[in-house]
This record gives C-alpha cells, structure tokens and sequence, in this order.
C-alpha cells in the first residue's frame, strides 16, 4: 500500500497556475461583478444591485473559504464600490470589512446550517450594512436622508441571495474548488 507524498500528484507549472486561479477567483469575481453591475444597462434601480452584490460576495467566500477573500482585497472592492456609487471615500470598505469581520466571527454555526438560516443571517448582515450606509450619509449631509433606498436594498438582497448563492456554490464545487486542482 503506498502512503504520503506517493499519492500525491506533482506541482507542475499548469497546477500550480491552476491552483493559483482557483484562489484568486472569488475576489476577480467580486471584482469583475462590481464593473459590470456598475456599466450604464439602463436597467431600474441598477446602482442598488452593486452593494447587494459586494455584500453578497463578501458574506458567501467569508462563510465558505474566508482566506480566499483576503481583507486589503475586500478594502480595495469597498473603495471601488464607493467610486462607481459616488458614495463617501470609504464607506463601503468599512461596511464591507464590517460585514467580512461578522461573517468570521458567526462562521462556525453559520457554515453547517442549513441554507434558510445562512439566508436569514444575510439578510440581517444587509439590513445593518444598508442601514449603516444610510446613517453615514446622512450623518456627512446633516440631514435625514430618505429611507426608501435602504428599504429597496434590503428587500433586493433578500430577494437576489438565493440566486446569487446559487452561483456562488457551484463555483465553489467547480471553478473555485483548490481541492480540484
């Protein structure tokens, strides 16, 4: 019976390459979703889909394969995010790292519960991000801000998570999956 590095199958050059994308592709996505979310579609309510999307991608990779996401890259999709949303320098990158330090801290009952639970919890996570974006704002503007946006950004990321977890996990059997490689 052969036992240790024996089963093992060599680093060659294309499996290391290999390996090394299937990390880096939770953040290219998160990135790469960012910008073409924030292209001119014409599509309603467009620019409430990109925090949606950042929060949703932070939440599932820090749930699911956290050093995937590291935090400078979550810092640097918070900064972009501020720029394509034209909100305070900033903002999202705090909310965001706020929302990848919860994640991490909820991560080991959230991870083996079941998929309405994690939904539950995220949908949580962004009513407080969401409502914590409102508050900064309108703290910076001195005034109150309307609230009809915070309410169409929770009700989109309880709404649009199950389908972008869908597509997050079979990226994550498939594409993303360092096991595989």
């Amino acid at each position: 019976m052969v036992q240790g590095p024996a089963l093992r199958r060599p680093l060659t050059l294309w499996r290391r390459l290999d390996t090394a994308s299937r990390w880096a592709f939770p953040g290219f996505m998160l990135v790469l979703g960012l910008i073409v979310i924030g292209m001119p579609f014409g599509l309603p309510n467009q620019a409430a889909l990109r925090p949606v999307y950042a929060m949703a991608c932070v939440y599932f990779w820090s749930l699911y394969r956290p050093a995937s996401l590291p935090t400078p890259l979550v810092a640097l999709c918070g900064v972009l995010l501020d720029l394509l949303g034209l909100s305070p320098l900033g903002l999202w990158a705090v909310i965001l790292l706020l929302l990848q330090l919860a994640t991490i801290a909820a991560r080991r009952r959230l991870a083996p519960a079941r998929f309405i639970v994690t939904w539950g919890a995220f949908t949580g996570f962004a009513i407080i991000a969401a409502g914590l974006a409102w508050a900064a704002q309108s703290l910076l503007e001195l005034r109150l801000l309307p609230a009809t946006p915070v309410l169409w950004e929770s009700l989109f990321a309880a709404g649009l998570y199950p389908l972008l977890a869908r597509l997050l996990i079979r990226a994550h059997r498939t594409a993303a999956a360092v096991e595989l490689a």
